[in-house]
């Protein structure tokens, strides 16, 4: 039986399904990026991506924020705004994103009451919003991975204090097997192993050598790089 999103429906039973959550992508912005030192950056721009890139493979709605794009924390990074190019984020003065009304608009818009977070940074940002949230009855399943502070010390006690309040920790790659839940789901098949591949390392190496060495699979063809005019190299 298909879901309102036209997808193959998955059992629920307290799990994250297609049909039950909202994702909310917090301030991952270049100004709050290089005040984060843990995890490695690299690693949360990746994972973050692969997360943006699982929302619109299921069909789950997304509310993208920013917080003082002009005065300080720059643009939203074009990697995330590439995977929604017609969303506009809702811009913010509030560290904490749960005192901005046209944010929990948002949220509460999509009817739904489980959100899978993440943001930079984790202490202030992520936590502030995700106390909050809690408070007023919603389910957070923060995506630590796509998450990041000043020092692992400040990330990692602000874990500690909202799985205190109730939240769940999760990874991007843990929710998007989540939503999947079955390989014999072939809807979203393919577009969950172009994420593996693209963005999981080891793992999507593996997948391609299953495919190509152990089924006798074509190799995956990515689109050919093309090198950018001189113009957009300056």
């Amino acid at each position: 039986m298909p879901s309102g999103n036209g997808h193959a429906k998955r059992s629920e039973k307290g799990l994250l399904t297609q049909d039950n959550c909202v994702a909310a992508l917090i301030d991952h912005q270049p100004q709050m990026l290089l005040g984060a030192s843990y995890p490695d950056r690299q690693s949360i721009i990746n994972y973050t991506v692969a997360l943006a890139k699982a929302t619109r493979v299921f069909d789950v709605p997304v509310v993208l924020t920013t917080v003082e794009t002009q005065s300080f924390s720059g643009n939203l990074w074009p990697q995330i705004q590439a995977v929604f190019p017609k969303q506009t984020p809702v811009e913010r003065s509030s560290m904490n994103a749960w005192d901005d009304q046209n944010f929990v608009a948002a949220i509460k818009a999509t009817g739904r009451k489980k959100i899978v977070l993440a943001g930079l940074w984790t202490e202030t940002c992520v936590a502030l919003t995700t106390v909050q949230a809690i408070h007023d009855g919603y389910e957070i399943y923060l995506v630590e991975d796509c998450c990041g502070d000043v020092s692992q010390l400040a990330h990692d006690n602000a874990m500690k204090r909202m799985i205190q309040a109730g939240a769940k920790p999760v990874t991007s790659l843990s929710v998007m097997l989540e939503l999947q839940r079955d390989w014999a789901q072939k809807d979203t098949y393919d577009a969950v192993m172009d994420i593996v591949k693209t963005h999981y390392g080891a793992y999507g190496i593996g997948v391609e050598y299953a495919y190509t060495m152990v089924h006798k699979a074509p190799p995956t063809v990515f689109p050919a790089y093309v090198i950018p005019s001189a113009a957009h190299r300056r």
